[in-house]
């Protein structure tokens, strides 16, 4: 459950012609869904998008992808929006998705997640920062899971878009999850923590701590142990994405039983295939171009 915005890259262009976007589409917890329906799970991706064609075209990628998308349609605000503009100090991003329709989420959008009986709800901290309404549906789905039901929470904090006043909330929502997802830079912005045991003492409460720790790994923590797995080698064309990957892999072996070890490894293997291309998510083939009279693109491949 979260947002999902249009996203806009500049293609290179020469000076004095109008620039050209590539248009795709990003969202931190459509990434995990998508991910997830390639690894054969049934998965249902729950928001708000705006009754305009990026939000059509949102719709329309992650059906594609086998994603079963339960969405409410709001007539007066509209999808998100971000872009990316390369730099030689990195990739900076900007966004327009104050008031977007995924803002309007609230606490009684928990019923409709529910009625999907889910053996699992992911969500992260981007989504509860977009609005008071949108964390009090994190916390519904954090603190008022039906039994049995798995919560995973992705820490994901952004600079812009969290604020110092945010910190608390993130560290209560965290608590509250059975797998926590955060990275030790994450930790160490919201909470001033410098090591990874520090992290994981004040993380306590969920089942299963998972550590980010960038280029060197990962480390997760269940009933007092610990595990470690080095980050996979590859060249990095762009980052955006891995977090979610990984977690995606994680979360699918982890699904199936398999012990910590084989999670953070399939982490790992998910993350490096994302880390190798442009854009969250890697395709399955040329990506096919958007049809801006509809809003939608074609089917991008069949399910495995």
């Amino acid at each position: 459950m979260g947002e999902t915005m249009a996203l806009l890259t500049p293609e290179p262009h020469r000076p004095g012609t109008p620039p050209r976007f590539h248009a795709d589409i990003g969202g931190a917890e459509s990434n995990v869904a998508v991910h997830l329906a390639r690894a054969g799970r049934s998965v249902v991706w729950y928001s708000a998008l705006g009754d305009d064609r990026f939000g059509r075209w949102i719709h329309e990628r992650l059906s594609a992808e086998g994603v079963n998308c339960v969405v409410r349609t709001d007539d007066d605000r509209s999808t998100g929006l971000y872009t990316k503009e390369p730099h030689p100090r990195g990739t900076r991003v900007r966004y327009w998705r104050r008031g977007s329709a995924a803002s309007t989420l609230h606490r009684d959008d928990a019923a409709q997640v529910w009625r999907s009986r889910p053996r699992l709800v992911h969500t992260s901290g981007i989504t509860a920062a977009l609005s008071e309404s949108a964390a009090g549906l994190v916390e519904e789905l954090m603190k008022a899971a039906p039994e049995g039901t798995l919560r995973s929470f992705d820490v994901n904090y952004r600079p812009a878009l969290h604020g110092d006043h945010n910190a608390d909330r993130l560290l209560d929502l965290a608590r509250c999850s059975d797998i926590v997802f955060c990275g030790l830079d994450e930790g160490q912005a919201l909470w001033g923590v410098d090591s990874v045991e520090e992290l994981a003492d004040l993380l306590r409460g969920p089942e299963v701590v998972v550590i980010k720790q960038g280029a060197e790994g990962a480390t997760a923590l269940r009933d007092g142990e610990l595990w470690f797995e080095p980050a996979p080698t590859v060249e990095v064309v762009e980052p955006v994405g891995a977090g979610d990957a990984f977690a995606a892999g994680f979360l699918d072996r982890f699904l199936n039983g398999a012990p910590i070890p084989a999670c953070l490894a399939e982490g790992a293997r998910s993350a490096g295939t994302v880390l190798g291309v442009h854009g969250d998510i890697p395709p399955r083939e040329v990506p096919s171009p958007v049809d801006w009279e509809t809003g939608t693109t074609p089917a991008q491949g069949s399910r495995p």
